[in-house]
């Protein structure tokens, strides 16, 4: 699969290139980026071709990794997946529900393959652990915490405008998330938004097995009390979430295990932009009430996200 890296950030930088680059079942094609001295500079790194123009780029690959800011990247998605490129997008896929479902629209229009990069979704032992607690029936509530120091010390990610403008629950919400939805099932209600020290959020989540979560979101946080945390209570007792020794370029790698594997079957993972829509849809219902606007439900309008559930999708996100 020859892939090209539309990006050239800090987060392009430290996992996508070196991940694709050494992935030795893609063909690392060429970077974009926004900025042509640094796709330049990322691309001589790595060997391969800068592109100038993103339509050159799209017309030589078979699909593209993008790590740029999610407004931009829901546009690149939809006109990559127009050209019938696969997608290995980040969290989040937009910052919108509307830019979250043309990405979504497009890949099922175009019939490419697409997977979300949530980091904990795959790496090895948190992977294995979700699928188990998944097996289990009986979970009574759960809590979550993201705690994030991006703002607090001395993070490459602490200059990102939309990071400073939409904060933890956009930035790291993805992933806590991620994590929840396949155990506890879909979220039926966010049933209370609240804001904390700084951009801290916390959130209550009513799930549709009956179970109820809590959520705590930081890129605030003091350095040393940064760390993530999941903990469930139910029939089997209590679970814990465990602590991954796999770093991005490690995650990101079987990320693109799961692309080129839905590539060759047809058979949508797990983490699609499907799934990247609804955890659009949830934040942005969050987002309504932290601004005290009232939401009716997580859920949008009938038929807005029902029209990409199939059977297989709501075992995915029961």
């Amino acid at each position: 699969m020859r892939i090209g890296l539309l990006g050239t950030g800090p987060w392009a930088r430290a996992a996508h290139a070196p991940a694709l680059a050494g992935h030795t079942g893609l063909d690392f094609a060429g970077v974009w980026g926004r900025r042509p001295e640094a796709a330049g500079a990322l691309a001589e790194e790595y060997g391969v071709r800068a592109y100038d123009d993103v339509d050159d780029l799209l017309a030589d690959v078979d699909a593209v990794a993008v790590a740029l800011p999610p407004s931009v990247q829901a546009e690149l998605a939809v006109r990559a997946a127009r050209a019938g490129r696969h997608l290995l997008l980040d969290k989040p896929v937009a910052l919108g529900v509307g830019q979250a479902r043309a990405v979504a629209e497009e890949a099922e229009r175009a019939q490419v393959a697409s997977v979300v990069f949530f980091t904990t979704r795959f790496q090895q032992e948190p992977e294995a652990w979700i699928a188990e607690q998944a097996a289990e029936a009986g979970w009574f509530t759960a809590r979550a915490q993201w705690l994030g120091s991006v703002f607090t010390s001395d993070s490459p990610f602490a200059a990102s405008p939309w990071r400073r403008e939409k904060g933890a629950l956009w930035d790291v919400g993805p992933h806590a998330l991620s994590v929840l939805l396949p155990v506890l099932g879909d979220v039926r209600q966010v049933l209370a938004a609240a804001h904390g020290p700084a951009d801290t959020v916390h959130l209550v989540l009513d799930h549709e097995t009956g179970a109820s979560s809590t959520v705590t979101l930081s890129l605030t946080a003091p350095p040393a009390a940064a760390g993530v945390g999941v903990e469930l209570w139910g029939e089997a007792g209590t679970a814990v979430l465990p602590v991954s020794a796999q770093d991005a370029v490690t995650a990101l790698t079987r990320a693109a295990d799961a692309l080129i594997a839905a590539a060759r079957t047809g058979r949508p993972h797990a983490c699609d932009a499907v799934f990247g829509l609804r955890i659009t849809e949830i934040l942005a219902s969050a987002e309504s009430l932290l601004n005290g606007i009232p939401a009716d439900g997580a859920h949008p309008p009938a038929g807005a996200v029902q029209t990409f559930r199939s059977p297989a999708r709501q075992q995915v996100t029961r």
